[in-house]
């Protein structure tokens, strides 16, 4: 449901991105009293499709975004963010980008008022994250820049936190042995399951326990399986088990060594 509007002052925001980050703070943004003014993506079906969703003027060039927003969000792959930097030339005006990995400085070609606004969550577009519980990471090269910053984030979520850009890329990288290679261990005993004809669903309650478990104890009293209780005639039958899957067989190998070396 939107709030009121008069509740936050009236500031105008340009997305600049049309993925799965952008969508989603764009969604918040808006349901949280600020204006999103306008949607860039060079895919002109992208970004009408977010605009439409958040009331916002679709751009698909660059010569067409405004000049007069209060804050221009990058939201797009690491890779794209610097061409398009250097395409932006909006002064004194504040550009931010979403990245976990990518330099404050990036955005000198644009604006002499750069930050980061970094949400460490998973996003997808089918799937709207709980914004009060995501931490995200702020930055600003400015006094005021990090007070606007600062003003919206808090405004989303109630996990803001101040880090420079080395703290951030080590974050990042945690969250990617945290989500991304656990997310890919799903994947591998989904498919294990699959073999025998077997439901990913049934994992599903350990997985949540495991997950609490290390919330609770923190992840290494959590920490159980053949490895850390040194059982290798468990470990041999399920290497024997994965005997056909080179790789699976080697990343078997490999973890279960740097469990015990713990």
């Amino acid at each position: 449901m939107m709030q009121n509007k008069s509740s936050v002052p009236y500031i105008r925001i340009v997305i600049l991105g049309s993925g799965n980050v952008a969508t989603q703070l764009a969604i918040v943004l808006r349901q949280n009293g600020f204006h999103i003014s306008q949607v860039y993506s060079p895919n002109p079906r992208h970004a009408k499709a977010l605009a439409t969703v958040v009331k916002a003027k679709p751009v698909s060039a660059i010569s067409k975004i405004e000049k007069n927003a209060d804050a221009y969000i990058i939201a797009v792959k690491d890779d794209a963010i610097a061409p398009l930097a250097k395409k932006l030339k909006l002064k004194d005006k504040l550009v931010v980008h979403t990245s976990g990995t990518a330099a404050i400085n990036i955005l000198a070609p644009a604006s002499s008022n750069t930050g980061v606004l970094y949400p460490l969550q998973t996003i997808s577009k089918e799937r709207p994250p709980h914004w009060k519980k995501i931490p995200i990471c702020i930055e600003s090269n400015t006094k005021q820049g990090k007070t606007f910053l600062d003003k919206i984030a808090s405004r989303i979520s109630d996990e803001v936190v101040t880090m420079g850009t080395e703290e951030r890329r080590n974050f990042h990288l945690a969250a990617v042995f945290a989500c991304n290679f656990a997310n890919h261990m799903y994947t591998i005993a989904a498919k294990l399951l699959k073999k025998q004809e077997l439901p990913f669903r049934l994992l599903v309650p350990l997985i949540q326990e495991t997950a609490g478990k290390a919330a609770a104890l923190g992840p290494e009293k959590a920490q159980t399986g053949p490895a850390s209780r040194r059982d290798e005639k468990t470990i041999k039958k399920h290497l024997k088990m994965l005997s056909a899957d080179k790789n699976y067989r080697q990343l078997y190998l490999y973890i279960s060594k740097s469990i015990r070396e713990k």
